[in-house]
């Protein structure tokens, strides 16, 4: 295994009882690369999101995170993964503070460590001043900053956003779009986002569309464009899954 590679997916397949969710399921991303899972509601792109994250298990196919087998090396795997979840995971009577030193300490990471990296990653979303403010008196879009800034406190290789500016107005939603793509980049960050917006996709974006458990295409987005021979990514989308809703 190449440890350059931020997070490998082989051969994997998944069901619910006799159901399929996943069917043979491979792509791997890049430190710095922002890669998008593009899928209709129901592709199956919250099924792979357990699996990497270790909600769900599975003996068929491999998930590897900078070189770590999620199964055979989880520790060291999961703690490379940030994740921010499509539901909110935050405590709602807590203070966005005692949120964050809770996942700090999580972590191990001792007291004046935990304020700097809170303070850091606070800042960079323009929320420092909000820190003592409890998490129920925050719009969505500032709660979901600050699950973003929890995921990045313990410096991951690797972040996974789970359908993450559901139910946000189009301000909230574009500025948290733009910030985590400037993450990839800034941090050398690879970025698995999962959507079904196909405005949330940049032009330098890695592409993978995902529906009914299979990958349909992987690729840059010229790439895509290009196998489907279609104009624009919402063109190749509807192509690519038969008329899914997007």
């Amino acid at each position: 295994m190449n440890s350059s590679i931020a997070l490998s997916v082989e051969d994997l397949s998944f069901s619910y009882g006799g159901k399929k969710a996943l069917t043979q399921v491979n792509f791997k991303i890049q430190p710095g690369e922002c890669t998008v899972l593009l899928g209709p509601n129901g592709a199956g792109k919250s099924t792979l999101f357990s699996l990497i994250t270790r909600l769900y298990d599975t003996r068929d196919g491999s998930i590897e995170l900078c070189g770590f087998d999620i199964k055979r090396q989880t520790l060291l795997a999961l703690a490379k993964l940030g994740v921010v979840f499509q539901q909110t995971t935050l405590d709602m009577d807590l203070s966005v503070m005692q949120n964050l030193r809770y996942h700090t300490s999580l972590h191990g990471m001792g007291r004046k460590q935990a304020e700097q990296r809170i303070q850091q990653e606070l800042e960079r979303l323009h929320m420092y001043d909000r820190r003592f403010e409890k998490v129920r008196q925050l719009n969505g879009g500032h709660r979901r900053r600050v699950e973003i800034a929890r995921a990045l406190l313990h410096k991951p290789s690797v972040l996974l956003l789970d359908e993450p500016t559901v139910g946000l107005d189009v301000p909230s939603r574009l500025s948290i779009v733009e910030y985590v793509h400037q993450l990839a980049v800034e941090e050398n960050l690879a970025v698995l986002w999962a959507s079904h917006l196909i405005d949330e996709i940049y032009p330098d974006d890695h592409l993978i569309v995902l529906d009914k458990g299979q990958v349909k295409a992987n690729g840059t987005v010229d790439e895509v464009l290009k196998i489907t021979s279609t104009p624009t990514i919402k063109d190749a989308f509807y192509t690519l899954t038969q008329g899914g809703q997007g």
